[in-house]
């Protein structure tokens, strides 16, 4: 029994999106002609693998165990057709990356202008999330993750400044109003703006370090916004001087610099070790991540 790989990939399209006309935005097609496809392929395999209704899309047990074999088999399928962009002058195709909020924010922008200039046929898709997925089965080619989030069997390339620091910071008004903290317990008694994954967890304990001493304290405050779309709300708002924002020391540089800001506590402000791009080993390389491993190798 053979089916059509352009309804495979219909298939998996509408399962991600969970929604025909969501799919057919992201693949550049039509909710009817995404329809039809599925149908086609359910017909020809003889089971129902979506459960359709007026508000969602939700695969089966069928579609999902089927979800599960076919994204990383229709992935080993795309890097297999561009093994031919081997003949060309220069590599072609798409790169598709999945990378938390932070790194769009702050890693990405110094590296993909020169990357898109130097590989002008390459497309370069990012999709920006808080949560870890399985790349993979995701779709995508590769990711960016810190290495206590990487997974064994993976390939890791450093990317990035291989040193970074969350810093806390109020702005100057919020602490002659309420005092400046002189240890991160106290902050207990302060004001702080926080926020919350898309899993629901918080991004607490805060966690403070000076002279392998580590203090995590669960800060409280007047606002939560989202990690995913919202950290620029919490520094404005922080810079207004409605409290204490905790984050990366280069998301906070431009309203340090301004004296906007003024640092909380530098002497406590943690380092970390910068992000890697990281990739399956088992599998081809398509032309397109090879030459962005390359780019950032230098």
């Amino acid at each position: 029994m053979k089916a059509h790989l352009a309804d495979l990939n219909a298939f998996l399209a509408v399962a991600k999106a969970r929604g025909f006309r969501d799919a057919a935005r992201t693949v550049g097609s039509s909710a009817s002609t995404l329809s039809e496809a599925v149908r086609r392929l359910e017909t020809q395999l003889g089971v129902r693998l979506l459960h359709r209704t007026t508000r969602s899309v939700v695969p089966t047990e069928a579609g999902t165990r089927l979800i599960e074999r076919l994204a990383p088999a229709l992935g080993a399928v795309e890097a297999a057709l561009d093994v031919v962009n081997l003949f060309r002058d220069r590599p072609a195709g798409t790169l598709k990356l999945n990378v938390p909020v932070s790194a769009a924010r702050l890693v990405l922008p110094a590296i993909l202008p020169g990357f898109l200039a130097a590989y002008p046929d390459i497309q370069v898709e990012i999709v920006a999330e808080d949560i870890l997925v399985d790349m993979v089965a995701s779709g995508c080619d590769a990711g960016i993750r810190y290495d206590e989030r990487l997974e064994q069997d993976m390939v890791a390339v450093p990317i990035g400044p291989r040193v970074q620091r969350f810093a806390t910071a109020a702005a100057p008004a919020y602490l002659e109003a309420r005092g400046r903290p002189a240890h991160p317990r106290d902050l207990l008694d302060h004001a702080c703006l926080r926020g919350r994954f898309t899993s629901g967890v918080l991004t607490s304990p805060w966690e403070f370090e000076r002279d392998g001493e580590i203090v995590r304290i669960e800060p409280q405050g007047p606002l939560i916004a989202s990690v995913a779309g919202a950290v620029d709300l919490l520094v404005d708002v922080a810079v207004a001087g409605s409290g204490i924002i905790h984050l990366f020391e280069d998301w906070l540089a431009p309203a340090l610099a301004s004296g906007a800001h003024e640092s909380v506590l530098p002497d406590w402000w943690q380092s970390f070790s910068g992000p890697f791009l990281y990739y399956s080993g088992r599998r081809l390389v398509p032309p397109p991540l090879r030459a962005f491993v390359d780019y950032i190798r230098g």
